[in-house]
């Protein structure tokens, strides 16, 4: 079976410097990507940070996850990774989606699938060194292009549909429940014949949130706020493997319980597991990975083993978000490294 590359998109962002380090850690650990989200009101200018980690590493894989076509115009966004892949060359992937977080504190709304799909049109152009017409006086070009792929990160039915018709990649977004993984990748594979493109020309990724907490107890209820996330945000989720939501609205739950600003980024998120302890055990179970480092492990494998496709990386998201400083020996980064990726990868490996 094939063993995927394993991405983590949380990282020591204090500083430049601070975050430079810590992915040239990540990387001497075993990581294979480091990925990083571009949020504005969050963190620190994301491609000043990606310049500096490819300057300090040598073989992990970097880029940002996710951009969005809302917070920058798709041409800054195609010249900022190009000139990132000029200083890690070939080890440069641009993550591309709708914008949720990003978007939203900044009182902005998410993209529409069609801006997204034309956004993606536009920089694969560029990228590759076409003119492309965008209403100026001349055709825009990319002086400095280079052929960086764009993966779409997607977990509604519409959006990976059409991701499998322009993406080079799809990081799917739809938690880890067999029947929710086989209808993502459905629909992508949909698109790709809408298209004419080539069968599985489409490379395939998958984001897992997983949540590391050896208290049994405490990790259902954050793996409940997760699932509570998805729902929030993509209701369909819950119909491929046949759960009902029970509970009331998601959003009077955000309002009178003040979750901020959603179930996944809520900062207490013991509180926000809580406000959602209807949901029933399989439906935390449904949408992250939970436990001890073993049980995370094991979990992990056992999901991509049951995939009805195989990836060529899977990205770890932490929860709850690592803070800074840490024990930099039993953080989240170094006990997966250590303690989870070596068995899933052999587990894998005698499948």
């Amino acid at each position: 079976m094939k063993i995927p590359r394993f991405g983590l998109n949380r990282f020591d962002s204090r500083s430049v410097d601070a975050f430079a380090a810590d992915v040239k850690r990540a990387e001497a650990l075993g990581w294979d990507a480091a990925l990083q989200p571009d949020s504005q009101l969050r963190r620190r200018d994301t491609y000043v940070l990606l310049a500096a980690a490819a300057r300090a590493t040598e073989r992990i894989t970097l880029g940002p996850l996710l951009a969005n076509p809302v917070n920058r115009h798709p041409t800054v966004t195609a010249s900022s990774i190009a000139t990132i892949d000029e200083l890690a060359p070939g080890r440069v992937l641009l993550g591309w989606g709708v914008g949720d977080t990003a978007v939203r504190l900044a009182g902005l709304r998410p993209a529409r699938v069609k801006e997204l799909e034309a956004s993606t049109r536009l920089m694969r152009a560029l990228l590759h060194g076409e003119d492309v017409e965008v209403g100026a006086e001349r055709p825009a070009q990319l002086p400095h292009h280079r052929p960086v792929p764009i993966w779409i990160a997607a977990g509604g039915p519409r959006t990976l549909r059409m991701a499998g018709g322009v993406a080079d990649g799809v990081f799917i977004r739809v938690g880890t429940h067999a029947a929710n993984i086989k209808t993502a990748v459905d629909a992508i594979r949909a698109g790709e014949r809408d298209a004419g493109r080539d069968p599985a020309s489409v490379r395939l990724g998958a984001i897992f949130h997983t949540v590391l907490v050896d208290d049994p107890a405490r990790a259902l209820t954050m793996a409940r706020s997760m699932a509570a996330g998805y729902y929030e945000y993509s209701p369909a989720l819950f119909d491929p493997p046949g759960f009902r939501w029970n509970g009331p609205d998601p959003e009077r739950l955000k309002h009178d319980h003040h979750v901020w600003p959603d179930f996944h980024h809520a900062r207490d998120l013991d509180a926000s597991g809580r406000v959602v302890d209807f949901l029933p055990e399989a439906v935390a179970d449904a949408f992250s990975l939970r436990g001890a480092p073993s049980e995370v492990a094991d979990r992990c494998a056992a999901v991509l083993r049951a995939a009805s496709a195989e990836f060529d990386y899977v990205v770890l998201h932490p929860i709850p978000d690592p803070t800074w400083p840490n024990d930099p020996a039993r953080d989240y980064t170094s006990r997966v490294a250590r303690e989870v990726l070596p068995k899933v990868r052999q587990a894998l490996a005698t499948a």
